[in-house]
């Protein structure tokens, strides 16, 4: 007959003592884990278009306050801001720094595209890291180089560029030691762009740091709110690319027309021969004046000044009458001896 007593020294562990053996067991492989985190970065990417807009809105607004600014001094000197350029230059960058970064706010391009900078040297991920943007601002000492680099560095090089260019350090026959600091400047600034755009490759490459002075500085631009989206107006900025490629076709063109060539052009669609042989033959169709040295247009024969013909000969080779478009293929002297002046010359 078997027992159903069961043997105590066989009899399973009671249920608190099995839930303390597996935290024992796993408390080595969780230490392990959370070190881990703490010592690893969220992967974040911040759009690399948002910061070059960033800063091309915050050129656009210092460029409307220096127009603002020089509206104010219109009835002034004329040429007399122009001196002064780069301290009005630097003036208007001081003012944007004092009032956005010194005071822990981002620039208004920065603002606009929801973005703030982070001081990257001090990041400190947490164990309740939730979306990998936390981190301090721009300490003092960060804000006080980031305004000398940015605004002092920039009006020093600006105003030595322009003296340099003043008092033509660059001439052969300046003094040795001022074409060698001329030599010394070009230098410094074929270096400067080659690390400026070895620095915009590694920003296109990893999305940080636009600048020199902010790799310099590690002030990084990340995301002031993670559930801001980007307001685009696709019909404003479709109407702006077209006007700007009109206008740039405009002034690509412009000074390949020729007045006077589209004058004769047009004439005869707003004037008749008929009209036009009602007008008066004693002044020169061109300057509106009676001529000093009068010249006739051949074949038509019509009269002009001497200079004034000339001058449009010599510009358009293929120079129409003002008054009835024939092609002018040379020049005579009224009621003298003849001078030939084909459109060649």
């Amino acid at each position: 007959m078997i027992s159903l007593r069961s043997n105590p020294s066989t009899a399973p562990p009671p249920r608190e003592d099995a839930w303390i053996t597996s935290y024992q067991k796993l408390l080595p492989h969780w230490h392990s884990v959370s070190l881990s985190h703490q010592h690893s970065t969220l992967p974040i990417s911040i759009s690399r278009v948002n910061q070059f807009d960033a800063a091309r809105l915050d050129i656009e607004m210092s460029a409307m306050l220096k127009e603002q600014l020089v509206k104010v001094f219109s009835l002034m000197k004329p040429g007399m801001l122009f001196q002064y350029e780069p301290e009005l230059d630097a003036f208007l960058e001081f003012l944007i720094w004092r009032f956005s970064i010194w005071v822990d706010k981002p620039t208004p391009g920065i603002a606009l595209m929801n973005l703030r900078y982070r001081d990257e040297r001090a990041v400190e991920i947490r164990e309740n890291v939730r979306t990998g943007l936390e981190g301090p601002g721009l300490t003092v000492a960060q804000k006080m180089w980031y305004c000398i680099a940015a605004v002092g560095g920039q009006y020093i090089w600006a105003r030595l560029q322009s003296f340099s260019a003043f008092r033509r350090w660059g001439d052969s026959e300046q003094r040795p030691l001022a074409r060698r600091v001329w030599g010394l400047m070009q230098h410094i600034e074929g270096l400067y762009k080659a690390a400026s755009f070895g620095n915009l490759l590694l920003f296109l490459y990893t999305g940080r740091y636009r600048n020199l002075i902010e790799r310099a500085l590690r002030a990084r631009l990340v995301y002031e709110s993670p559930n801001m989206n980007r307001a685009v107006s696709f019909e404003y900025m479709n109407r702006q690319l077209v006007w700007n490629e009109f206008s740039e076709m405009l002034l690509l063109l412009l000074p390949l027309l020729n007045s006077s060539t589209v004058k004769s052009v047009l004439h005869p669609f707003s004037k008749n021969k008929s009209s036009s042989s009602t007008e008066d033959d004693s002044t020169c169709p061109i300057c509106r004046a009676s001529p000093t040295t009068p010249y006739l247009a051949l074949p038509c024969q019509h009269r002009y000044c001497y200079y004034c013909l000339r001058t449009r000969c010599a510009a358009a080779p293929s120079f129409r009458c003002s008054r009835c478009s024939e092609p002018v293929v040379a020049m005579q002297r009224h009621s003298s001896i003849v001078e030939h002046k084909t459109h060649n010359q």
